[in-house]
């Protein structure tokens, strides 16, 4: 056969650009776009529920510790500015050669130092009034879980009226109280009952709450008839009584070192004063202390 009886074969390819309906490189493009609406939907539901105050720490914390102007930068967000002296992989080595002379004190130095003591003053202030804000809102808080307490338990529901607790000077109080015909400890006896023992439980769930120390005071009445306040044995059947709530206490959970005073007062501390021989004046008297705020100590003189 010559070549010029050859068959001309003439082969056709198809190309498809972009890889056609099997190409993969949208499925790229949409797991970015779905990242990156999740990232901004947390972003939404995180803004929503920060309060302002959150929100300026996170702010303060994301601030620069501390800017100084220089010559260099290009004008872009932190143009002109460098976070620090030695910042970065070009700041000097084992010795910096650079020496900064002390600058000279404005003309209103003490004046500003006065100013500087007043904002310090009013920042222990606002610490003091915000501490004693926040415990008072704890011992709100633990004294309404205890009256619920009483409430839905039918062991603790007839009890409730032997219960007293209010906010004093000192911290929350709470004391359980005698009333006729129902005592919290037999005549003359220094151990607490079972119906006082149930009460002592149900407080130590209150003081395990919290942090604060604590203090138990024993407190009797006077006999009826009798002028005094106290007669001779009621000074230590009021301080044995308190110590016996404290083991109660303690049994229940209660840490002993949270303890800061067990004492007896007699009847020279009445509930109710106009008459001392009140059942309601025999009584424990349990304090959740206050705790004074620790504040840093001005070593600038």
């Amino acid at each position: 056969m010559s070549m010029n009886d050859r068959p001309i074969i003439i082969k056709k390819v198809k190309k498809v650009s972009g890889g056609g309906h099997h190409g993969g490189a949208w499925k790229v493009a949409y797991a970015d776009f779905v990242t990156a609406m999740m990232a901004f939907f947390l972003l939404m539901w995180l803004i929503n529920t920060t309060d302002p105050e959150q929100k300026k720490g996170i702010a303060e914390y994301f601030a620069p510790a501390s800017v100084s102007q220089t010559t260099s930068g290009s004008g872009g967000i932190l143009g002109g500015t460098s976070l620090g002296d030695d910042a970065g992989a070009k700041g000097a080595g084992s010795m910096s050669a650079i020496t900064q002379l002390a600058p000279e004190a404005p003309p209103d130095a003490p004046e500003q130092a006065g100013q500087n003591s007043n904002l310090a003053a009013a920042s222990e202030e606002e610490l003091r009034d915000e501490i004693a804000r926040r415990e008072a809102a704890d011992f709100a808080s633990a004294a309404e879980s205890l009256r619920q307490a009483m409430q839905s338990m039918p062991e603790l529901a007839e009890l409730s009226k032997q219960l007293i607790i209010d906010q004093t000077p000192e911290g929350l109080r709470i004391q359980l109280v005698d009333q006729e015909g129902r005592s919290m400890f037999d005549n003359n006896a220094s151990q607490p009952n079972a119906r006082a023992q149930l009460l002592l439980r149900a407080v130590s769930r209150v003081i395990n709450r919290l942090p604060n120390r604590i203090s138990i005071t024993g407190h009797t009445s006077a006999a009826a008839g009798s002028n005094r306040a106290s007669g001779p044995n009621d000074w230590t059947l009021s301080a044995a009584r308190a110590n016996a709530s404290r083991l109660v206490l303690q049994a229940a959970g209660v840490n002993p070192d949270r303890v800061y005073q067990v004492a007896g007062k007699a009847g020279s501390d009445p509930l109710y004063p106009d008459d001392p021989s009140l059942a309601g004046n025999r009584r424990i008297a349990i304090v959740l202390l206050r705790e004074a705020p620790v504040l840093p100590t001005d070593t600038s003189l």
